[in-house]
């Protein structure tokens, strides 16, 4: 009864608090982020590849939509990647993205300013964009950095026959683009750019066989490039050889689906052999890739009419011409009668007056003969619309067909 207490010992209490600390820590910390056992841990996420080596096999494998994607990756991880900015610039030009292009190219700029390359890819997609002022510059500073290089030459020379092409150069214009295909062929005889320049200028000055020869060549060097089946296509076209033409448009076609042209040069193709049906179809094609394009609406048009299907072909017409809104929710601007656009607006002016709407067929005709009074053809099918309209027609189908612009 008198037995005395023993005392407790601070060191045991001490003890007993950093042990329950101890289990609660495990507790609410190391147990919920220990994965369960038995259970195989799932690998790391690999990172991008920084040096580019997975883009570089999708553009070797001709997946130009993949490669960009994955150097897009490889940009990120090294932004400051000079290398892997103007191989980005230059694929994305390639397939059309010239602002993306222009804007990698200027990222290695950044990195060294003279970047011969950088400077010359940037050329080349301003130039391809229509900025033919800043695309001269670009390209000179690329020359005065590197002469050696023919590249930029090759650039150069394509640039300048676009210019020409579409009437935007001077008398000297085409003299001076083959000239620097001349250049660049002289420090550069196999390089891919070199044909492709060489081969822009022959379709140009209508040496079809000599164009396909350096296609073909270009083609050798890497057979993943949509747009030189598509010239490749042009020229067996320009030479007869509409099957060969064909194979090349197919070929394009299934290198970037998502591409508008070769549908459209498809469409005019099987126009030309006079299979309408296949021709309306890829004309259809072309605005599903494209709903922008008021060309494509002017093509589906005239494919329509050719067809005899009226009421279509000027509802097509009359939205690339006229301008309006499309089932789509697309606003389209029209296209004003000019030089280019000449035998669409009397094909769209003849599918009106067949249709019986008469109206705007007698508009059409009018502004016909007050716009283009020396074109022969279009006063023919002028004239041809209010015989129409008055019953006196001898229904002669006009002799062009809708302009194709590149």
């Amino acid at each position: 009864m008198n037995k005395r207490r023993r005392k407790t010992s601070p060191v045991s209490v001490f003890l007993l608090v950093l042990a329950v600390a101890a289990l609660v820590y495990v507790n609410q910390v190391v147990v919920p982020s220990t994965p369960p056992l038995f259970i195989p841990t799932p690998p790391p996420t690999p990172a991008p590849e920084p040096d580019g080596s997975v883009a570089q096999a999708r553009d070797n494998e001709g997946k130009m939509a993949q490669a960009i994607a994955a150097y897009k990756d490889a940009v990120q991880v090294d932004p400051t990647n000079a290398g892997i900015n103007v191989t980005l610039a230059r694929l994305e030009a390639t397939n059309g993205d010239y602002a993306n292009a222009i804007m990698h190219a200027e990222n290695a700029l950044l990195v060294n300013a003279n970047n011969a390359m950088a400077h010359a890819i940037r050329g080349w997609a301003l130039g391809l964009s229509g900025d033919y002022l800043a695309s001269q510059s670009a390209l000179q500073r690329a020359i005065q950095i590197d002469p050696n290089n023919a590249v930029p030459y090759a650039y150069m020379a394509e640039i300048l026959a676009r210019m020409q092409q579409e009437g935007k150069g001077t008398l000297g214009t085409m003299e001076e683009a083959i000239n620097y295909s001349r250049q660049a062929r002289d420090l550069g005889p196999n390089l891919l750019e070199t044909h492709r320049a060489r081969a822009i200028i022959l379709e140009l000055t209508g040496e079809n066989a000599e164009a396909i020869a350096e296609l073909e060549a270009a083609v050798a060097i890497n057979p993943n490039i949509a747009e030189l089946h598509i010239m490749l296509g042009r020229n067996y076209v320009a030479i007869g050889e509409d099957a060969k033409a064909e194979e090349q448009y197919y070929k394009a076609n299934s290198l970037n689906p998502a591409d508008p042209w070769p549908d459209v040069y498809m469409s005019r193709l099987y126009l030309r052999m006079g299979d309408y049906a296949k021709a309306i179809q890829f004309a259809e094609q072309s605005i599903e890739n494209d709903p922008t394009n008021i060309f494509f609406y002017i093509n589906l048009g005239t494919m329509y009419y050719k067809n005899l299907m009226y009421p279509d072909a000027i509802k097509t017409f009359r939205l690339g011409l006229r301008g309006g809104v499309t089932e789509g929710g697309v606003e389209l601007p029209g296209s004003p009668l000019s030089g280019d656009n000449v035998d669409a607006y009397y094909f769209y002016g003849l599918a009106l007056a067949r249709a019986g709407e008469c109206s705007e067929a007698v508009e059409i005709a009018q502004l016909l003969q007050q716009t283009v009074p020396n074109d022969d053809i279009a006063m023919y099918n002028a004239q041809e619309m209010i015989n129409i309209c008055q019953g006196t027609s001898a229904e002669v189908e006009p002799e062009a067909t809708a302009t194709l612009q590149p």
